[in-house]
């Protein structure tokens, strides 16, 4: 039994996935009066053999007159309806976004954040919204210092946003909005939260402008994608134009992931500050090809246990540290699953920030030495050391050594604590699902419980529905801690 006409054309939007809305956009053309094939196929830069599939899919519900097809005006209000044809013109709006970029953070130097205009932050809003089907679709941003998610979130409500990024303090901004968008830590050098690969249908990344940093975002963003045949990636990149070579070295990184660069929109993005590229920078959009997963792996690994991607700070590709020695020891424990030793030692030496938090939950070695600048940010004063105990103290006791063994270093001494109750089955499970860890702890606290009830309880406390197949480590500081009280 053939479908009706409406359905097999709602069937041909959904196989385009986000680039439905040119089907769409076409649609609403039959909708509007006669018009020709090769018009259909002009007005809207689809191939013929798109224009050609629409055609057939509404079939029945077509008039031709003359040279010319039309959708026949009966049926026109149910088309208008069911792929909101009357919303298609418009431009979303993206109200506050001066206050919120205003009130956010500030960019972070030493991870060679620039920050965008409130302006750009609302172009990109409007040119996604406007370009692709973003409603029930994901939008995942690699990096988001620039909160193109909270504009989106603005531009386009049914669209689900995820945020992947090294800043615990942007982070935890974002989801003080309250905009429901899922937000998730990770230093991109060692891989992609599992809760993220292939969750995506269009990617979003401002990178840091080398080769190696384009490389390396565009390559997670390519593993978070989920529609593997029309997602898109999307990025912001600019080179100065007085050093073409720069920019050259930058688009064969991008071609050597076997992306296809399908759009660039120049000078789209304005920046305050990064006036040695005229504080702009270029619109590109990027389809992945059958070959780019051939390829992916191998490129990304290459670049795992690379420090220096940065332009400028302590690791731009021009500075002398970390020593390559310096980047093995957290790549070997962030970038897989749990070590196993008695004893361990690691050389943290090279750490932006965030990789001693990240190690200490990641182990569960009895006794660990940890290597760190002396002015880490977990260290610096009591705070900051109150705020590390807060974290890991469920699981490990904490000696701090500043200025141990030298002036520039400081050494951070931990001992695995006895199993303590709930928290402690949480630190000492991070790399499993949290809803599934919760649960067995609840269970474990009280064997009473039912594992259906232990189930509903652990929902009810972790609350949010796209964490239960999260892993704690993936999630920010204050989202763990938050659970970790509760």
């Amino acid at each position: 039994m053939q479908p009706e006409p409406a359905d097999a054309v709602a069937a041909l939007v959904s196989e385009y996935g986000i680039a439905g809305r040119r089907i769409r956009e076409m649609i609403a053309t039959l909708a509007a009066g006669p018009t020709t094939l090769d018009d259909l196929v002009r007005a809207h830069a689809a191939p013929r053999r798109t224009a050609e599939a629409l055609l057939r899919a509404a079939g029945a519900d077509l008039r031709t007159e003359g040279g010319t097809v039309l959708l026949d005006p009966s049926v026109v209000p149910v088309y208008r309806d069911r792929f909101a044809l009357a919303a298609l013109p418009g431009v979303p709006a993206v109200p506050g976004m001066a206050a919120l970029i205003a009130n956010a953070p500030k960019a972070d130097r030493a991870l060679d954040h620039v920050s965008a205009t409130a302006g750009t932050a609302e172009r990109r809003a409007q040119w996604l919204a406007s370009t692709y089907d973003l409603a029930g679709a994901r939008l995942v941003c690699v990096g988001d210092h620039d909160l193109t998610s909270l504009a989106v979130a603005k531009a386009c409500p049914d669209a689900k946003i995820t945020v992947v990024d090294v800043d615990e303090r942007l982070l935890a901004y974002i989801d003080a909005q309250g905009a429901g968008i899922a937000c998730y830590h990770a230093d991109l050098r060692f891989g992609l939260p599992p809760a993220v690969a292939g969750s995506g249908d269009v990617i979003f990344t401002d990178p840091p402008y080398t080769p190696e940093g384009v490389q390396l975002f565009l390559g997670r963003g390519a593993q978070a994608l989920r529609d593997r045949a029309n997602g898109r990636l999307v990025m912001a990149y600019g080179f100065s134009p007085l050093t073409p070579a720069l920019g050259l070295k930058v688009q064969r990184a991008v071609l050597d992931l076997d992306l296809v660069i399908e759009a660039m929109l120049p000078a789209f993005n304005r920046y305050h500050g990064a006036q040695a590229v005229g504080s702009a920078s270029d619109l590109y959009v990027c389809r992945p090809t059958a070959s780019t997963w051939q390829v992916l792996d191998r490129r990304l690994n290459a670049l795992a246990g690379s420090a220096n991607i940065y332009t400028h700070g302590e690791q731009s590709l021009e500075a002398d540290t970390p020593k390559p020695d310096a980047a093995k020891g957290p790549a070997r424990i962030l970038g897989g699953g749990p070590v196993k030793a008695d004893e361990l030692t690691v050389d943290l030496t090279g750490d932006p920030g965030p990789w001693l938090a990240r190690v200490l939950l990641a182990l569960n070695v009895a006794k660990v030495a940890l290597l760190v600048p002396n002015n880490h940010p977990d260290l610096r004063d009591e705070q900051s050391q109150a705020a590390l105990r807060a974290l890991v103290g469920g699981k490990y006791e904490l000696r701090l050594l500043r200025s141990t063994p030298g002036p520039r270093q400081a050494t951070v001494e931990a001992t695995l604590r006895p199993d303590d109750g709930v928290a402690g089955w949480l630190l000492t499970h991070v790399h499993g699902k949290i809803g599934n860890v919760l649960r067995d702890a609840l269970i474990r606290a009280d064997p009473a419980l039912s594992r259906a009830a232990a189930q509903a309880r652990a929902a009810e406390l972790i609350g949010r529905d796209d964490f239960l197949d999260a892993r704690l480590i993936d999630l920010p500081r204050h989202a763990i801690l938050s659970l970790l009280r509760s």
